[in-house]
């Protein structure tokens, strides 16, 4: 079954300017702004400008010249926030959740960009 877009979202929102976001970087096919509920110190959000639901469907059906974009678009944002682990920053984390069982809020694709401290382990480990 395709990808069907909720334009309805509140990352469309945010895109058509129906909610306020505080904007850390916008270029021609990506926007970037602080999370409204952090999970640490330094909490980004990126998304692209088109409407695709997830990773998957942002890698196979956006232009190259979109997916090229929203990737230099968030080394950008590290660069600019200094949490480059080869610059001298702590390093950072990034995520993106797709789907029911990755818990997916939000069916806009969109990376987590998170820094400030010791994120700890990604996920808890398995027993056994």
């Amino acid at each position: 079954m395709a990808y069907i877009y909720d334009d309805q979202n509140i990352f469309a929102k945010i895109l058509r300017g129906e909610i306020p976001n505080q904007t850390v970087l916008e270029t021609a096919h990506t926007l970037a702004f602080n999370d409204i509920q952090p999970q640490a110190p330094i909490h980004v959000l990126v998304i692209p400008k088109g409407p695709y639901v997830c990773f998957d469907h942002f890698c196979l059906e956006a232009s190259e010249a979109e997916i090229v974009d929203f990737h230099r678009a968030a080394g950008e944002i590290c660069r600019q926030l200094g949490v480059q682990p080869g610059m001298g920053g702590g390093g950072y984390r990034t995520i993106s959740n797709a789907g029911e069982a990755a818990v997916q809020d939000v069916p806009h694709y969109h990376l987590h960009i998170l820094a400030g401290r010791k994120l700890g382990p990604m996920l808890m480990r398995a027993p056994g």
